[in-house]
Protein backbone atom coordinates (compact mmCIF):
# COMPACT_ATOMS: atom_id res chain seq x y z
CA UNK A 1 0.00 0.00 0.00
CA UNK A 2 1.46 3.09 -0.83
CA UNK A 3 2.20 6.00 1.51
CA UNK A 4 -0.89 8.77 1.61
CA UNK A 5 0.32 12.50 0.29
CA UNK A 6 -0.79 15.22 1.90
CA UNK A 7 -3.74 17.54 -0.10
CA UNK A 8 -2.15 20.72 -0.55
CA UNK A 9 -4.40 23.39 -1.50
CA UNK A 10 -2.67 26.34 -3.42
CA UNK A 11 -4.87 29.74 -4.14
CA UNK A 12 -3.14 31.68 -6.88
CA UNK A 13 -4.26 33.36 -10.09
CA UNK A 14 -0.95 32.90 -12.01
CA UNK A 15 -1.03 29.58 -13.83
CA UNK A 16 2.89 29.87 -14.28
CA UNK A 17 2.84 30.29 -10.65
CA UNK A 18 0.72 26.97 -10.15
CA UNK A 19 2.34 24.93 -12.33
CA UNK A 20 5.74 25.83 -11.19
CA UNK A 21 4.66 24.76 -7.51
CA UNK A 22 2.46 21.98 -8.82
CA UNK A 23 5.61 20.34 -10.57
CA UNK A 24 7.89 21.08 -7.59
CA UNK A 25 5.46 19.70 -5.14
CA UNK A 26 4.40 16.75 -6.80
CA UNK A 27 7.95 15.21 -7.84
CA UNK A 28 9.73 16.29 -5.05
CA UNK A 29 7.09 17.25 -1.78
CA UNK A 30 5.14 13.79 -1.84
CA UNK A 31 1.82 15.93 -2.32
CA UNK A 32 -1.26 16.02 -4.12
CA UNK A 33 -1.66 19.59 -4.97
CA UNK A 34 -5.19 20.99 -5.71
CA UNK A 35 -5.11 24.60 -7.35
CA UNK A 36 -8.01 27.75 -7.43
CA UNK A 37 -7.18 30.11 -9.33
CA UNK A 38 -9.11 33.04 -6.99
CA UNK A 39 -10.66 33.53 -3.56
CA UNK A 40 -14.21 32.38 -4.22
CA UNK A 41 -12.38 28.95 -5.53
CA UNK A 42 -10.13 28.44 -2.98
CA UNK A 43 -12.78 28.95 -0.44
CA UNK A 44 -14.98 26.81 -1.79
CA UNK A 45 -12.18 24.27 -1.96
CA UNK A 46 -11.03 24.95 1.69
CA UNK A 47 -14.53 24.27 2.81
CA UNK A 48 -15.21 20.99 1.30
CA UNK A 49 -12.01 19.29 0.41
CA UNK A 50 -10.10 19.36 3.70
CA UNK A 51 -6.60 20.31 2.86
CA UNK A 52 -3.70 19.37 5.04
CA UNK A 53 -2.17 22.81 4.06
CA UNK A 54 -2.88 25.92 2.12
CA UNK A 55 -0.53 27.97 0.25
CA UNK A 56 -2.61 31.21 -0.30
CA UNK A 57 -1.60 34.26 -2.48
CA UNK A 58 -2.52 37.21 -1.87
CA UNK A 59 -3.09 39.28 -4.91
CA UNK A 60 -6.21 37.52 -5.94
CA UNK A 61 -8.29 38.97 -8.56
CA UNK A 62 -11.74 38.93 -6.89
CA UNK A 63 -10.94 39.45 -2.96
CA UNK A 64 -7.60 40.55 -0.91
CA UNK A 65 -5.90 37.15 0.46
CA UNK A 66 -6.20 38.39 3.85
CA UNK A 67 -10.16 38.44 3.80
CA UNK A 68 -9.79 35.27 2.72
CA UNK A 69 -6.93 34.08 5.83
CA UNK A 70 -9.35 35.86 8.14
CA UNK A 71 -12.36 33.23 6.84
CA UNK A 72 -10.19 30.33 6.80
CA UNK A 73 -9.19 31.01 10.66
CA UNK A 74 -12.64 31.66 11.73
CA UNK A 75 -13.54 28.34 11.43
CA UNK A 76 -10.56 25.58 10.40
CA UNK A 77 -6.82 25.53 12.53
CA UNK A 78 -5.37 24.27 8.64
CA UNK A 79 -1.37 25.39 8.53
CA UNK A 80 -1.71 28.50 5.74
CA UNK A 81 1.91 29.79 4.25
CA UNK A 82 1.15 33.14 2.23
CA UNK A 83 3.06 34.15 -0.64
CA UNK A 84 3.59 37.49 -1.16
CA UNK A 85 5.92 40.21 -3.31
CA UNK A 86 6.25 42.30 -0.21
CA UNK A 87 8.98 42.43 1.61
CA UNK A 88 7.88 44.94 3.94
CA UNK A 89 8.65 43.38 7.68
CA UNK A 90 5.08 45.21 9.56
CA UNK A 91 3.07 42.91 6.87
CA UNK A 92 4.77 39.73 7.47
CA UNK A 93 4.04 40.67 11.45
CA UNK A 94 0.37 41.74 10.22
CA UNK A 95 -0.35 38.33 8.52
CA UNK A 96 1.37 36.33 11.21
CA UNK A 97 -0.47 37.86 13.70
CA UNK A 98 -3.53 37.26 11.75
CA UNK A 99 -3.00 33.40 11.63
CA UNK A 100 -0.78 32.84 8.93
CA UNK A 101 1.75 30.01 9.85
CA UNK A 102 4.30 31.30 7.52
CA UNK A 103 5.40 33.34 4.58
CA UNK A 104 7.23 33.27 1.47
CA UNK A 105 8.38 36.30 -0.63
CA UNK A 106 7.78 36.15 -4.31
CA UNK A 107 10.33 35.41 -6.23
CA UNK A 108 10.98 32.02 -4.44
CA UNK A 109 12.61 28.95 -4.81
CA UNK A 110 10.84 25.66 -4.59
CA UNK A 111 12.76 23.74 -2.22
CA UNK A 112 12.44 26.70 0.61
CA UNK A 113 8.66 26.64 -0.56
CA UNK A 114 8.21 23.19 0.43
CA UNK A 115 11.18 22.78 3.08
CA UNK A 116 8.75 25.77 5.08
CA UNK A 117 5.51 23.20 4.19
CA UNK A 118 6.83 20.36 5.93
CA UNK A 119 7.81 22.32 8.61
CA UNK A 120 4.05 23.52 9.16
CA UNK A 121 2.56 20.25 8.61
CA UNK A 122 5.21 18.89 11.29
CA UNK A 123 4.02 21.55 14.24
CA UNK A 124 0.17 20.98 12.94
CA UNK A 125 0.28 17.29 13.41
CA UNK A 126 2.59 17.25 16.44
CA UNK A 127 0.16 19.94 18.03
CA UNK A 128 -3.13 17.61 17.44
CA UNK A 129 -1.39 14.57 18.43
CA UNK A 130 -0.23 16.46 21.89
CA UNK A 131 3.34 14.75 20.85
CA UNK A 132 5.42 15.93 23.95
CA UNK A 133 8.83 15.72 23.01
CA UNK A 134 10.21 17.68 19.98
CA UNK A 135 13.54 17.27 18.19
CA UNK A 136 15.42 19.08 16.33
CA UNK A 137 19.03 18.47 15.51
CA UNK A 138 20.87 17.62 18.87
CA UNK A 139 18.37 19.37 21.03
CA UNK A 140 15.46 17.68 22.35
CA UNK A 141 12.71 19.07 24.50
CA UNK A 142 9.97 17.25 26.87
CA UNK A 143 7.75 19.53 26.94
CA UNK A 144 5.90 17.65 29.48
CA UNK A 145 8.64 16.89 32.35
CA UNK A 146 10.67 20.06 31.28
CA UNK A 147 13.85 18.75 30.61
CA UNK A 148 15.79 19.58 27.71
CA UNK A 149 18.90 17.60 26.19
CA UNK A 150 21.85 18.74 24.10
CA UNK A 151 23.55 15.68 22.71
CA UNK A 152 21.86 13.28 24.91
CA UNK A 153 23.15 15.10 27.84
CA UNK A 154 20.89 17.03 30.30
CA UNK A 155 21.07 21.17 30.14
CA UNK A 156 19.89 23.74 33.01
CA UNK A 157 18.32 26.70 32.19
CA UNK A 158 16.54 29.54 33.76
CA UNK A 159 13.09 29.79 33.70
CA UNK A 160 13.07 32.61 31.33
CA UNK A 161 15.19 30.86 28.95
CA UNK A 162 12.82 27.08 28.88
CA UNK A 163 9.88 29.50 28.62
CA UNK A 164 11.33 30.93 24.87
CA UNK A 165 12.47 27.44 23.58
CA UNK A 166 9.36 25.67 24.89
CA UNK A 167 7.27 28.71 23.21
CA UNK A 168 9.77 28.36 19.81
CA UNK A 169 10.08 24.72 20.34
CA UNK A 170 5.78 24.50 20.00
CA UNK A 171 6.08 26.62 16.79
CA UNK A 172 9.02 24.51 15.48
CA UNK A 173 10.21 25.52 11.76
CA UNK A 174 8.00 28.40 11.91
CA UNK A 175 8.34 31.85 12.68
CA UNK A 176 7.12 33.74 16.16
CA UNK A 177 6.89 37.00 15.96
CA UNK A 178 8.83 39.65 18.64
CA UNK A 179 4.70 40.56 20.04
CA UNK A 180 4.23 36.80 20.76
CA UNK A 181 7.19 35.98 22.47
CA UNK A 182 6.77 39.09 24.64
CA UNK A 183 3.62 38.19 25.38
CA UNK A 184 4.30 34.37 25.83
CA UNK A 185 7.73 35.13 28.35
CA UNK A 186 6.81 38.57 29.82
CA UNK A 187 4.06 40.41 32.13
CA UNK A 188 3.29 44.23 33.21
CA UNK A 189 5.60 46.96 32.18
CA UNK A 190 8.64 44.90 30.82
CA UNK A 191 6.29 43.00 28.65
CA UNK A 192 6.79 45.35 25.30
CA UNK A 193 10.48 46.03 26.04
CA UNK A 194 11.92 44.13 22.94
CA UNK A 195 15.79 44.66 24.22
CA UNK A 196 14.84 42.03 27.07
CA UNK A 197 13.98 39.64 24.75
CA UNK A 198 17.50 39.95 22.73
CA UNK A 199 19.18 40.08 26.13
CA UNK A 200 17.72 35.93 26.76
CA UNK A 201 17.85 34.94 23.12
CA UNK A 202 21.67 35.84 23.54
CA UNK A 203 21.87 34.00 26.49
CA UNK A 204 20.20 30.89 25.25
CA UNK A 205 22.47 30.80 21.98
CA UNK A 206 25.55 31.17 24.96
CA UNK A 207 23.95 27.79 25.71
CA UNK A 208 23.06 25.49 22.92
CA UNK A 209 24.55 27.22 19.59
CA UNK A 210 28.24 25.79 19.17
CA UNK A 211 29.13 29.21 17.77
CA UNK A 212 26.52 31.92 19.13
CA UNK A 213 27.70 34.36 16.73
CA UNK A 214 26.56 32.23 14.04
CA UNK A 215 23.73 30.41 15.31
CA UNK A 216 21.86 27.69 13.64
CA UNK A 217 19.66 26.44 15.79
CA UNK A 218 17.45 29.45 17.06
CA UNK A 219 17.58 31.95 13.94
CA UNK A 220 16.87 35.59 13.55
CA UNK A 221 13.90 37.10 11.25
CA UNK A 222 14.88 39.95 10.72
CA UNK A 223 12.38 42.81 12.03
CA UNK A 224 9.89 40.12 13.06
CA UNK A 225 10.73 37.20 15.27
CA UNK A 226 12.80 34.34 15.68
CA UNK A 227 12.31 30.59 14.65
CA UNK A 228 13.81 27.47 16.27
CA UNK A 229 15.74 25.79 13.17
CA UNK A 230 13.74 22.12 12.14
CA UNK A 231 16.36 20.83 9.47
CA UNK A 232 19.61 20.02 10.30
CA UNK A 233 22.70 18.35 8.29
CA UNK A 234 25.59 17.27 9.91
CA UNK A 235 25.29 19.88 12.75
CA UNK A 236 26.97 18.39 16.43
CA UNK A 237 27.16 20.58 19.67
CA UNK A 238 29.87 20.49 21.86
Amino acid sequence: MSKPTNLVLLIDDEPKIRRFIRAGFELHGGFTVQEAEDAAAGLHAATFNTPDLIILDLALPDRRGTEVLDLVRSWSNVPIIVLSVEANEEEKVRLLEAGADDYVVKPFGIAELIARSHAALRRYFKSEKENPVVVTGPLSIDLVNRTVLLNNNQIKLTRKQYRLLHVLATHLGLVVTHDQLLDDIWSGSVRKNIQYLRILVRDLRQIIEPDPNHPRLLITESGVGYRLQSRFEDITLA
